[in-house]
């Protein structure tokens, strides 16, 4: 029988502030997915059978996340068959979602397999269904989750946090007429029903969904890109080099252990730039530039095949360990791809994106900008920023060059991984990693590092590492010139480079943006600065953002439309939030964007929607 009961946030897990499961009790190990997909009713229903190593020596009840799932029964497996069992659901909690408990039939220190029937909700926060209009062909309706960070749990009864990591095999239901893609290896595919296995431990925020009119090209040996039939092969084309940045990345951390990496362009209102879903990975159509030239965020998602999918941080407050990590990985391999200079200036873009981040998202929530920051009481969707991402970056790059570079730090590196490989840390066990290594080598470096500021001090970096400046040097002195000159004196400037490498213009743009000098951002000059850099119908979209936000700035009200259709052309979170918090602070233009947000929030993921409603000050039912 089902019993609703309250339960308060401080009950919560005392390992991972966003779970009630107790992993110190007992852990999932596998889990049976019997999936059907009715797009009529925008649900997913079945079983879910979660197989549990018994941690503790004995142990009544089985504590696990959910959200707005609707359990119909849950029974233990036994040799003499399945036994039903007692279960109660908690009171919602506003954006954690809710407490499962399972009773047992009596206390035991075995292992468990307990069978779970329930339903998905059509306002499922880790799932987005999508209409055929809105979709590229127009003809067939689409589903794709997005399980990080909390949001495992609106679609499976779960032990949802990274701490806990577990094997599954996905049987799956769904029209015959589309394709079924799955965070794992396919084993069969026939009349509608798709079966895939992944025999690698994942955390339950991995797990990965896509049913759609989707096809496929070949990108390498064990790679392929999946798209909709209009744009697949323009999407082979733009990631043409995943095999290269995945050969480079086993070179520097070892075997690549998932057997497949496949890359599926998703909608549009995919909320993230990619996500790493193992054998699978996410990646947001706003990366098709034409010139490859936004491509490396496939190289980080193929980072986290290691750096967060291999070893994961054990919760939401040390997330750094995932994409700090990853983005100093990306930059390697950035580096060894197109030379040194190319991975500093990345680098140094990432400074600049944390510095906006400092003055915008967090200006209010200092606390936030620590690299491990309390979260208790929080969604992580509302702690994300590029704090863990740009922050953790640089303290291993300060890290790498204290011990003495790359030849020095990659064995390290190395060690790392392969210590902490399919099993999850927090940011002390790190430390004691980085000791444990240097110990006896370099005991006067390791005396060097205030852990406690890099960890739990606010702000930019203590230490900003001494970057290759040959790119950035040539964006400074473009900002320089349209920071500090009348539109006619930039005309006719000596030094105005209109032909600025594609990174240079990106990061110049970035700039323009944050310039301290409050130019006056006239039509004038908004003209010449398209004219000059050839920006007039660009479809790189980091650089239709920045000029979106110009176009703020400046209170430009008649370009406003060219802002909204930015807006609404993707959802994904880096861009459109940013640009609605600019709007809010423009009384003529705030009423237009909550109008304009309320028309398409059914579009965006929840996580979208409800972090634009918040940049926009206002309360939705979402």
């Amino acid at each position: 029988m089902t019993i609703t009961v309250e339960v308060k946030m401080s009950r919560l897990s005392k390992n991972d502030p966003s779970s009630y499961a107790q992993p110190e009790n007992l852990v999932t190990r596998h889990v049976d997915l019997f999936w059907n997909v009715d797009f009529a009713s925008e649900t997913i229903s079945g079983e879910a059978h979660l197989q549990f190593e018994t941690v503790a020596k004995e142990i009544e009840q089985i504590l696990l996340d959910v959200s707005d799932l609707t359990i119909d029964d849950v029974s233990v497996q036994t040799e003499g068959g399945k036994i039903p069992v007692n279960f109660f659901v908690s009171d919602y909690v506003k954006e954690i979602g809710s407490k499962l408990t399972v009773e047992l039939p009596t206390s035991t220190s075995d292992d468990l397999k307990v069978i779970i029937e329930y339903k998905t909700s059509p306002k499922a926060s880790g799932l987005q269904w999508l209409t055929p209009e809105n979709t590229l062909g127009k003809v067939h309706p689409y589903v794709y989750s997005q399980c990080q960070a909390i949001h495992a749990r609106s679609i499976v009864p779960c032990q949802d946090t990274p701490q806990v990591k577990f094997t599954f095999r996905a049987e799956v239901t769904h029209p015959p007429e589309l394709t079924a893609l799955l965070g794992g290896v396919r084993v069969s595919s026939e009349n509608g029903k798709t079966i895939y296995e992944q025999t690698t431990p994942i955390p339950a925020y991995l797990l990965a969904i896509a049913v759609g009119a989707i096809v496929s090209r070949p990108l390498g040996k064990i790679s392929k890109v999946w798209a909709e039939e209009g744009i697949v092969d323009e999407c082979a084309e733009e990631f043409s080099e995943t095999s290269q940045m995945l050969a480079i990345a086993e070179e520097i951390c070892g075997p690549y252990v998932w057997k497949e990496y496949d890359l599926l362009v998703m909608p549009p209102s995919f909320p993230f730039g990619g996500m790493e879903n193992p054998c699978l990975t996410f990646i947001t159509p706003t990366l098709l530039a034409g010139d490859k030239s936004l491509a490396t965020v496939v190289a980080h998602e193929i980072s986290h095949s290691w750096t967060g999918n291999l070893v994961t941080n054990a919760n939401w407050e040390h997330f750094w360990l995932n994409e700090g990590f990853t983005m100093f990985l990306e930059g390697k391999i950035a580096g060894r791809m197109f030379g040194n200079p190319a991975r500093d200036f990345h680098a140094i873009q990432g400074l600049s994106e944390l510095q906006d981040c400092l003055q915008g998202q967090l200006a209010k929530t200092p606390e936030m900008t620590k690299l491990v920051p309390d979260i208790t009481g929080l969604n992580p969707d509302d702690t994300y920023s590029s704090v863990p991402y740009i922050k953790g970056q640089n303290f291993l790059r300060y890290l790498e060059d204290l011990f003495g570079g790359p030849s020095v730090f990659e064995p390290f590196f190395r060690f790392y991984l392969e210590k902490y490989k399919y099993k999850s840390l927090v940011s002390d066990e790190f430390k004691a990693t980085v000791y444990e290594y240097f110990n006896g080598k370099a005991d006067d470096k390791l005396a060097q590092v205030d852990w406690d500021l890099w960890l739990n001090g606010e702000g930019m970096p203590p230490i900003i590492p001494n970057y290759d400046q040959t790119y950035s040097k040539t964006v400074d002195q473009q900002a320089e010139i349209w920071n500090n000159n009348t539109v006619e004196n930039i005309k006719k400037h000596p030094d105005i480079n209109g032909n600025l490498h594609i990174w240079e213009l990106i990061e110049l743009l970035t700039v323009l943006v944050q310039n301290p000098n409050n130019v006056e951002i006239t039509e004038d000059w908004i003209n010449l600065l398209e004219e000059t850099y050839g920006l007039v119908g660009t479809r790189n979209s980091a650089n239709l953002f920045s000029l979106s936000r110009l176009y703020v700035k400046g209170r430009l009200f008649h370009r406003i439309d060219k802002v909204f259709a930015f807006l609404n052309s993707n959802f994904r979170m880096k861009y459109v939030r940013p640009i609605y918090r600019d709007l809010n602070k423009w009384p003529e233009a705030k009423p237009l964007a909550v109008e304009n947000f309320l028309k398409v929030k059914n579009q965006m993921m929840k996580c979208c929607s409800l972090g634009v409603a918040k940049d926009l000050e206002i309360e939705v039912d979402l």
